[in-house]
């Protein structure tokens, strides 16, 4: 049986501290970390349980997708009524050792309780809850909030499980047509954010609250800021009309920067939020392209694209734009084009596009400058990254039209995130807060 080749030597590992099992509902003690452990490469098989019967997307398949495309375990999918059956009675053990057999290092249990669910993870090899907890889950079923809910609860059980906590409770903003749309991080809840006037490169805030987006008007684009919860819009007028895009927030979620004409080229500018009427130079254009800006986690540098030298290729400096360094390998009279930075949440590397054959998705290592290529087929365009640091979203042609995908970029493992032909220019949403409600405000963006 093949699921017996998956048995790894799986042991709860206690740091410091040991922890009683009536501690395990209640928050992890300072100096102490609960996982399984297993040997490096090895991905622990995991059995999601039946939650409930129910039509639709239920709870159990949205879990068991949300952990399989975190890429840190198997999931083994076995059938409903033949778990049912080893779901054990109340006061009772599961069978741990036919457990083990099945090629399972741990267990998923979840019970519908009055105000949400309560999640359970079991050990297998010792027998034992590893974590348990209770979920209150205040939206209506089966709304964008309760999906949000629900895949913040899968998060927290891939934490326990491998000690990383997934990304499922994010989504991903996008432009088709002429609109910016949004989409959860398994590719379901579609739904449209803007309509009427042409709308690019949207961004998100770092509370999740907000987005800014690039909006063309009769005398050029301006960029526009976006509350997803009210629907109200504010534009920045710090610049004139003319050519605004390519927007992104600091991390502290203070400044917005962003790529505007000047002296023949266009430079990157940036401005506080609470003084969007004033705004300060980050880079020099001087007949040059300068554009998207992408910020370091900490904030103190970024990445952006130059033709300065006169092939666009990526740099990196201080925010305030001083020690401008070139990170892309430059060729002279080459003719490689590399673009779209964006920085990993970890701030170690940085994904961008570049000409190999088309474009594709690129590493920079940024401790050795190392480059790996993440993608070979199509043309592949605008890398972005999940708030886990290990996932990113694209625009690819391999379909046969734009398409997001999604990459694991430690094992190239793809994913099509939308289906509806025309899809470009994503951004990843940071983790989501509970209270975030997006699918009532639909906003017309009229000239």
């Amino acid at each position: 049986m093949m699921l017996r080749a998956f048995r790894p030597a799986i042991a709860l590992v206690i740091v410091l501290t040991a922890l009683p099992l009536a501690v395990a509902s209640q928050e992890t003690p300072r100096g102490v970390r609960i996982g399984l452990s297993y040997g490096a490469g090895v991905k622990p098989g995991v059995i999601v349980m039946p939650v409930e019967a129910t039509r639709g997307d239920s709870v159990r398949a949205i879990v068991q997708r949300d952990l399989d495309y975190g890429d840190r375990v198997t999931v083994i999918a076995l059938d409903s009524a033949a778990l049912r059956g080893l779901t054990p009675a109340a006061g009772r053990r599961f069978n741990y050792q036919l457990f083990s057999r099945l090629g399972a290092a741990a267990i998923v249990r979840i019970v519908p309780t009055a105000g949400g669910y309560r999640a359970e993870v079991h050990d297998v090899t010792v027998r034992r809850v590893l974590r348990a907890d209770t979920f209150a889950v205040a939206a209506a079923r089966p709304s964008g909030e309760w999906r949000m809910e629900i895949h913040g609860m899968a998060d927290e059980m891939e934490r326990w499980i491998t000690g990383v906590k997934g990304m499922a409770r994010s989504r991903v903003l996008f432009v088709r047509g002429s609109d910016v749309w949004m989409v959860d991080s398994d590719g379901a809840n579609q739904r449209q954010i803007t309509r009427g006037a042409l709308t690019l490169s949207p961004a998100w805030h770092p509370n999740g609250r907000m987005i800014a987006y690039s909006r063309y008007g009769s005398a050029g684009t301006r960029i526009e800021l976006h509350d997803l919860e009210t629907g109200s819009r504010r534009i920045v007028r710090a610049t004139p009309e003319g050519l605004n895009i390519t927007p992104a927030f600091s991390p502290d979620g203070q400044h917005l920067v962003w790529a505007t004409n000047r002296e023949g080229g266009t430079e990157i500018v940036a401005a506080s939020l609470a003084n969007l009427a004033s705004v300060r130079r980050v880079t020099v254009g001087r007949g040059t392209d300068n554009t998207s800006p992408s910020f370091s986690p900490d904030g103190r540098k970024i990445a952006f694209m130059s033709g300065r030298a006169g092939q666009p290729e990526v740099y990196i400096s201080d925010s305030d734009g001083t020690n401008v360094q070139l990170l892309t390998e430059f060729t002279f009279g080459g003719t490689s084009y590399r673009a779209s930075p964006a920085w990993s949440p970890d701030g170690r590397l940085i994904a961008y596009q570049a000409t190999a054959g088309g474009f594709q998705i690129m590493l920079l290592n940024l401790r050795d400058r190392s480059v790996k290529q993440l993608t070979s087929t199509g043309v592949n365009e605008d890398p972005s990254w999940a708030p886990d640091g290990r996932h990113l979203v694209f625009t690819s042609s391999r379909s046969g039209v734009q398409q997001l995908w999604v990459i694991d970029s430690e094992s190239g493992r793809l994913r099509q995130l939308t289906h509806a032909a025309g899809a470009r220019l994503a951004d990843w949403s940071p983790y989501l807060a509970p209270t975030l409600s997006t699918e009532q405000h639909v906003t017309n963006t009229p000239d």
